[in-house]
């Protein structure tokens, strides 16, 4: 495969499959409590949109008809299969592709979910309105993703700590970027929060297998941070963190 952004992805994602399935911090947690409510129960055809481990899938499967758990990587597609089998969640079928692409015809799903998939994509603008195409119309998208805080010095900062942890990271987006985003979409934001979720060093970089010298670089990066930067990340001295989240719901008209 050409050496793009998605094999970035896939390069960095599929090796660790077994991995993100059987995560504890990635198993729960009150952006997945949030995720579970908003969603709620009764959706017919709900599509989980870069899957990765599944979590959303086993955590909403039991309320809803058909569960699509879509994902770029097969390994990781592998891995939710055997979960959810074991499981006994036999409404859970999985597809295989990109955000920018999905091969699902127009309106088929009455709700998208998406967790921590789209800092991946290759293109926002696109995954959106793919996510808006295949929902039907009165659809809902529930979303949650890292987001930037906004202070340009602490921006900086968070995508480069970021992409130095996992070099398939592209971006956290903004709160006006994601509004702008999901717009022009086609898609109505309904609710559009921030919160900090607390980011264990130790098992945030092995589970992207970061190598020593990157996790050097990002403890020096800290280490030089402003105090009011130091503050608003509380970082601590294992370099654990507050990563800023956006929380989104949105309908499509």
């Amino acid at each position: 495969m050409t050496r793009n952004q998605h094999a970035a992805t896939l390069a960095q994602f599929s090796p660790q499959a077994d991995a993100y399935v059987t995560s504890a911090v990635h198993a729960a947690g009150p952006d997945l409590d949030w995720m579970a409510d908003a969603i709620g129960s009764g959706a017919g055809e709900v599509l989980d949109l870069g899957c990765g481990g599944g979590h959303v899938a086993y955590r909403i499967a039991p309320l809803v008809g058909t569960l699509t758990a879509c994902d770029l990587s097969v390994e990781m597609l592998a891995a939710v299969t055997a979960e959810a089998a074991r499981r006994g969640l036999s409404n859970i079928v999985t597809a295989q592709a990109p955000a920018e692409a999905l091969p699902f015809a127009d309106g088929r799903f009455d709700l998208v979910a998406c967790r921590f998939s789209a800092h991946h994509w290759a293109d926002l603008a696109q995954g959106l309105r793919e996510a808006a195409r295949v929902l039907r119309p009165g659809g809902r998208l529930v979303l949650v993703d890292g987001c930037s805080p906004g202070t340009p010095a602490w921006d900086t900062h968070l995508q480069a700590v970021e992409v130095l942890r996992d070099p398939s990271h592209v971006r956290d987006y903004g709160v006006a970027q994601w509004a702008a985003a999901l717009t022009a979409a086609g898609l109505l934001p309904e609710t559009i929060a921030t919160h900090q979720v607390r980011m264990d060093f130790p098992v945030w970089i092995a589970r992207m297998r970061t190598p020593p010298e990157a996790e050097a670089a990002i403890r020096y990066l800290q280490a030089k941070l402003p105090d009011d930067a130091r503050r608003h990340f509380a970082v601590e001295a294992d370099g654990s963190f507050q990563l800023d989240t956006i929380w989104v719901t949105a309908g499509k008209p």
